[in-house]
């Protein structure tokens, strides 16, 4: 039961972080737009590979500090600077994305992968993203730092990235009206999303200090 937990608490905690449109789904969807499924699958096996890394670092990182309240007061004061220079660079210094982009030229199936690859080692989100869930989950009693809860929960992680990324693909365009709207409006989405992050990591210092 508990490895059904911890599978399924990878699985939501990579379904949220991954919707909200970012550089990689939109490039996922992007790719299978202009070459197809089967170049866009490719790109995100590549994404997928380097974000399970990315995850079991994040895991085992999280069960070294997890005793350590101030070094995870520290990373969320980190966190709070680096979220609120996002929110002001999304909201106010970013241009505005443009809609008329050159094609992309077809490319192999190797050099997707890479190029998923290469897009998700620069994504630096993820790594302090799950450190912070697994030492929730964990203050939950919800999750374990053992091998076979790590392994699972990263897996879940990778199905729910796979699970998001399939999802743009396939219906990219169905709502591909809806699309054009995200594109131009994707700082403000991004900067607000940074903007609700800074506010809650902040209520949690706050909390601490005032505790």
């Amino acid at each position: 039961m508990n490895l059904i937990i911890s599978l399924f608490s990878g699985f939501i905690s990579a379904f949220i972080g991954i919707t909200p449109p970012g550089l990689l789904n939109m490039t996922a969807a992007k790719v299978s737009l202009k070459e197809g499924k089967r170049n866009a699958f490719w790109f995100v096996l590549g994404a997928v590979f380097v974000i399970f890394i990315q995850v079991y670092l994040a895991v085992l990182f999280a069960r070294i500090i997890n005793s350590r309240p101030d070094i995870i007061l520290l990373l969320r004061e980190l966190g709070l600077g680096i979220f609120t220079l996002l929110t002001i660079y999304f909201l106010w210094v970013a241009k505005k994305p443009k809609l008329k982009q050159p094609k992309i030229k077809k490319h192999s199936k190797k050099k997707r992968f890479f190029l998923g690859m290469l897009l998700s080692a620069l994504n630096f989100f993820p790594i302090p993203y799950y450190v912070f869930v697994s030492v929730t989950l964990y203050s939950y009693a919800v999750f374990s730092f053992d091998i076979t809860s790590v392994f699972t929960f990263v897996s879940g992680a990778a199905l729910g990235s796979v699970l998001v990324f399939y999802f743009y693909i396939a219906f990219f365009q169905k709502i591909e009206s809806k699309a054009d709207y995200l594109l131009r409006n994707m700082n403000v989405i991004i900067g607000s999303i940074t903007g609700i992050v800074s506010v809650i990591t902040l209520i949690n210092i706050l909390e601490y200090y005032f505790h």
